[in-house]
């Protein structure tokens, strides 16, 4: 007789059409063999959504696996902070996978999208193995450190790269006796320094099993004194829309860099052949408003640090502003709806891509499986 298949609630599916992806007993699934400690989890990603972070969780020791999965059946391992631009900039993460059980365990990946409240979830049937000794190995002592660029308001530190008999995790940066940052390779730059002041740096070197090495040689400079910011903010990246109607188009970008701030960005719109600055914006969003129906139209944007010097301007984003939208009902989050029915939500236009009954959770109007924008 076959085993009836429980169902894994819908975390797998995120509730879309791939329900069989919820299905879950101890055999139902193929399972990837792996070992504790650092893992390397690759992603392919089929849309270039700009991103904020990526969270990773493990079944608890203890789990059923032959029962409907649920969020109390996990726990957190690691969190990947990304810097806003495309998802495809970061492909690989190391995640450290707990030693302290073994056998089939399901590993969550959350993938958190910075543009909108949307989240994607992944998850991976693992053989998990840790009949290993634990890693008690420091890594060596980092050596070379030095400057390499030294302004009014910042250091720019390099050293080289230490050796571990597993691997180097990451670095850890000391300013004056005390821990500033974390780094994953040998360059770090310490910005909003004080002119004149004198600074002393360490590092160390951190394995995936947390052990630590000794400090390094310890580096003393003194920034330079204060001189006039001639250096531009990096070019913004990544314009595009968030979405339009009748009468508007919700703007975004990546954010830029500079050597000491940026202090806001200056949105231009091409009106009879020519750029024109329209608005300024401290953030990384503009909404124009009171536009033309079925109208195309050209954006850049610039970025402008504290001193006043401006970035070589954005890419051109160009867009066209739909037609006037049909009177379609406004979405009800616990309502049942059809395929190809549309509703208005927030000013857009939405189509459903399959027949659903809602919830009552907010947040399904942004899942892909459910709803596209028209």
């Amino acid at each position: 007789m076959p085993a009836v298949l429980a169902v894994r609630s819908l975390i797998a599916s995120a509730g879309g059409k791939f329900g069989i992806l919820d299905q879950q007993t101890v055999n139902r699934w193929f399972k990837n063999t792996i070992i504790g400690w650092e893992n390397t989890f690759t992603w392919k990603f089929t849309a270039p959504h700009l991103t904020s972070k990526w969270h990773y969780y493990i079944t608890k020791i203890g789990w059923n696996p032959n029962k409907a999965l649920t969020r109390a059946d996990f726990e957190p391992i690691g969190t990947v902070q990304h810097d806003g631009s495309a998802a495809s900039n970061n492909v690989a993460h190391k995640i450290n996978v707990p030693t302290d059980r073994n056998g089939y365990h399901v590993i969550l990946a959350v993938w958190d999208v910075a543009d909108t409240v949307n989240a994607f979830y992944n998850v991976i049937d693992t053989n998990l193995i840790n009949d290993v000794t634990p890693d008690t190995e420091a890594p060596s002592i980092p050596n070379g450190l030095q400057a390499q660029k030294v302004t009014a308001n910042s250091i720019e530190l390099t050293w080289n790269a230490s050796t571990d008999n597993v691997g180097v995790k990451g670095y850890q940066v000391f300013r004056n006796g005390e821990m500033i940052d974390t780094v994953p390779g040998t360059h770090f730059i310490n910005k909003q320094l004080q002119p004149s002041m004198e600074y002393t740096y360490t590092v160390k070197a951190v394995d995936a099993a947390g052990n630590v090495s000794k400090e390094s040689e310890a580096l003393t400079l003194k920034a330079t004194v204060e001189a006039p910011d001639k250096e531009a903010p990096t070019q913004p990246k990544g314009l595009h829309s968030m979405g339009t109607t009748a009468s508007s188009v919700d703007l975004m970008w990546s954010p830029s860099d500079d050597n000491i701030g940026v202090d806001h960005y200056d949105i231009y719109r091409e009106t009879e052949g020519l750029l024109k600055k329209i608005a300024t914006s401290t953030t990384t969003s503009y909404l124009d408003k009171n536009l033309v129906a079925n109208t195309t139209y050209k954006y850049v944007v610039k970025a402008v640090d504290v001193a006043g010097n401006e970035s070589v301007q954005s890419d051109t984003f160009t867009i066209t502003i739909k037609t006037e939208n049909a009177p379609y009902e406004a979405w009800d989050a616990k309502k049942a709806y059809k395929k190809g029915d549309r509703v208005l939500y927030k000013e857009k236009v939405y189509e459903a891509v399959q027949n659903y009954q809602g919830n009552g959770d907010p947040n399904w109007i942004y899942a892909l499986s459910l709803w596209k924008t028209v």
